[in-house]
C-alpha cells in the first residue's frame, strides 16, 4: 500500500514533464533527477516514501529505463534516496520550505555584512568616448601580442597550467624590475616585485596586510573610488585629506590628531583632479610617515605630457628603505581585461609580505605573464608607448581647446600633466550626475566628479573626461553634445560646425 501511495504521488510531479520537450539543454535523465530532487526538498515526496523500481517507473511513464536508473543513482549518491531490501526510499531529510519568487520583505533574508553595505556601487561603463581609465584599445599592437601569447603557449608545461609561481613568473619579475628602473627610477630587485591579478587586488592586499581593522588611512579628497572601496572593505577608518595644486595637503594638526597607519597617494597625476605632488611634499611624507606605510599608486605615469624626458622621481626611488609600497598596472599600455598589476615592496619586507600574499591569493595567468615578459624584454611595450604619446597629447590638446570654447566662461579645466583624462569643474548649480545621464543619452560617456568625494558636502561639481578612446576628428562634436547635456545650447551650433570641418 505504501508503494502504491508513493507511486501515485509521483503522478502530478512527472505527468507534465513526460509530455514536455527538453528544456534548458538538459537531458531527460537530468530533468528527471531535478524534478525528483525538488519534490524531496520541498516535502512533496516525504521521508520513507518508497519509489517504484527504475524498471517499473520506465514502464509506467514510457521512458527509457536508463533515464530512470541514472536519476536514481545520482540521488542515491547524493543521499536524497536510500536503498535496502525493501526497495528505494526517500531519505529522512528536513524539507526546505520554498520561498516566494518575489519577496520585498528584507527581514526574511539574512543580511550582508555592514561592510558590504558601505561599499560603493559602480555600474559598468560602455566603451564610449570620454570614458575615463581607457587607453585606445584599437591602437594596441594585437599582432605582436598574439605572437608572444602563441610562443608562451608553445612552452607551456604542467607548472604553467597549475597556479603560477608565488609572486609571479620569475621572468616577468626580472623584466619588470629592469623596466621600472629604466622608465620610472624605481630602485628594486626582481625579488621585490610581486605580480597580482589587477590593481584592485593590489590595493586590497595593501589594506589587509599593512593595517588592522580600525587603523587610520589617509585618502586624497577627491580620490580613486576603488581605493576607498578597498580600505572600507578592510575595515579601516578613512580620513579624507583635501588636495590642492601640489597634491595632498594635510593640515599641520592632522599629523598629531589622526596619524596615518596607511597613506594613499597618486603622486604622478592625482586622480581625478590631476595635480602633481611637489617634491617638497614627497620628501615631507617620507620624513613624517613614522611607523606607517605609504601606498604609491603610479597608475597614470606611462604618459607624462608636461615633462616626458624628466618626470619627477617616484617616492620609492627617493628612499628605497622607506616603508613605501609602489603599485602599478599595465591597463593604460595593454588592456584592462588582462588583469595584471604589480607591487614593489621594500627589500626588508619581502619575506613576510610575500608569505602573506601567497597565503591570501593564488597566482595565475602564468602564460600571459610569460608573454608580457617578452613584450618588455623585446622593447615592444616601450615602442608602443612612444608611438602613442604624441597621439594622446594631440587628443588632450583638442579636448582642452574644445572645452574652453564650450565652457570657458563657466568652467575650469584641471589636470593634464600626465595620463589620459581631464577634469572639468562646473558651477554648483549644475548637477553633474544629471549631466552625465543626459550625456549618455547623447552617446557620450563621462563620470560625475562629485562621486569621487567621500564627504558629499565638500564635493566639487564637474565631469571627469577620458580621451584615450576619443578620436581627434570627433572631439569637437562630442564636446558639443556635452554642452547640450548641460543646457548650453547657445554654443552647440558653432561646435557642430567645428566638428564637421
Amino acid at each position: 500500500m505504501l508503494n502504491q501511495w508513493s507511486h501515485m504521488s509521483l503522478s502530478p510531479i512527472l505527468a507534465q514533464w513526460v509530455e514536455a520537450a527538453d528544456t534548458a539543454g538538459l537531458t531527460r535523465q537530468q530533468q528527471l533527477y531535478t524534478l525528483l530532487k525538488g519534490a524531496i526538498l520541498d516535502g512533496r515526496l516525504a521521508a520513507g516514501y518508497r519509489l517504484p523500481s527504475s524498471r517499473q517507473l520506465a514502464v509506467d511513464y514510457r521512458i527509457a529505463r536508463n533515464t530512470a536508473l541514472h536519476a536514481y543513482q545520482q540521488l542515491l549518491a547524493e543521499g536524497f534516496l536510500v536503498a535496502d531490501r525493501g526497495g528505494t526510499r526517500v531519505a529522512g531529510l528536513m524539507p526546505v520550505q520554498p520561498q516566494p519568487a518575489v519577496d520585498c520583505d528584507a527581514a526574511r533574508h539574512p543580511r550582508l555584512s555592514q561592510r558590504a553595505g558601505r561599499l560603493q556601487l559602480r555600474q559598468g561603463e560602455a566603451v564610449l568616448p570620454f570614458a575615463p581609465g581607457l587607453a585606445d584599445l584599437n591602437a594596441f599592437p594585437w599582432g605582436s601580442w598574439a605572437r608572444q601569447l602563441q610562443r608562451a603557449w608553445g612552452e607551456v608545461s604542467a607548472r604553467q597550467l597549475a597556479y603560477a609561481a608565488p609572486g609571479g613568473e620569475p621572468m616577468l619579475r626580472q623584466a619588470l624590475a629592469d623596466y621600472l628602473r629604466g622608465r620610472r627610477g624605481v630602485l628594486c630587485s626582481p625579488e621585490q616585485v610581486f605580480i597580482v591579478p589587477g590593481a584592485q587586488l593590489a590595493l586590497d592586499a595593501c589594506a589587509r596586510l599593512l593595517a588592522d581593522p580600525d587603523d587610520t588611512v589617509w585618502l586624497e579628497e577627491p580620490c580613486y573610488p576603488a581605493a576607498r572601496t578597498a580600505m572600507t572593505a578592510a575595515g579601516l577608518r578613512i580620513v579624507p585629506v583635501p588636495v590642492d595644486a601640489e597634491g595632498m595637503a594635510p593640515a599641520e594638526g592632522l599629523w598629531q590628531q589622526r596619524p596615518p597607519r596607511l597613506l594613499y597617494l597618486t603622486p604622478a597625476h592625482q586622480y581625478p583632479l590631476g595635480a602633481v605632488l611637489s617634491l617638497e611634499r614627497r620628501l615631507e611624507f617620507l620624513r613624517r610617515i613614522g611607523d606607517g606605510w605609504i601606498i604609491e599608486d603610479d597608475y597614470d605615469s606611462d604618459f607624462n605630457h608636461s615633462h616626458p624626458n624628466r618626470p619627477l622621481p617616484v617616492l620609492q626611488g627617493l628612499n628605497p628603505e622607506a616603508p613605501v609600497i609602489y603599485v602599478g598596472t599595465f591597463s593604460k599600455l595593454l588592456y584592462p581585461g588582462l588583469r595584471v598589476a604589480y607591487m614593489v615592496v621594500p627589500h626588508w619586507a619581502v619575506r613576510t609580505f610575500g608569505e602573506a600574499v601567497e597565503s591570501l591569493y593564488r597566482a595565475g595567468q602564468a602564460v600571459e605573464q610569460r608573454a608580457l615578459a617578452r613584450f618588455l624584454e623585446g622593447g615592444i611595450l616601450t615602442r608602443h608607448a612612444r608611438r602613442m604619446a604624441p597621439i594622446y597629447q594631440a587628443r588632450q590638446l583638442c579636448l582642452r581647446d574644445s572645452l574652453l570654447q564650450a565652457f570657458g566662461r563657466v568652467g575650469r579645466i584641471c589636470g593634464g600633466a600626465a595620463g589620459l583624462h581631464l577634469s572639468l569643474l562646473l558651477p554648483e548649480v549644475r548637477d553633474d550626475r544629471a549631466i552625465v545621464r543626459r550625456a549618455a543619452e547623447l552617446g557620450v560617456t563621462a563620470r560625475p566628479l562629485s562621486e569621487y568625494y567621500a564627504v558629499a558636502e565638500a564635493a566639487a561639481n564637474g565631469l571627469v573626461l577620458g580621451y584615450g578612446m576619443a578620436d581627434v576628428a570627433r572631439i569637437p562634436e562630442l564636446v558639443a553634445r556635452l554642452a547640450a547635456a548641460t543646457g548650453d545650447d547657445a554654443r552647440l551650433d558653432a561646435l557642430h560646425k567645428a566638428g564637421r570641418q
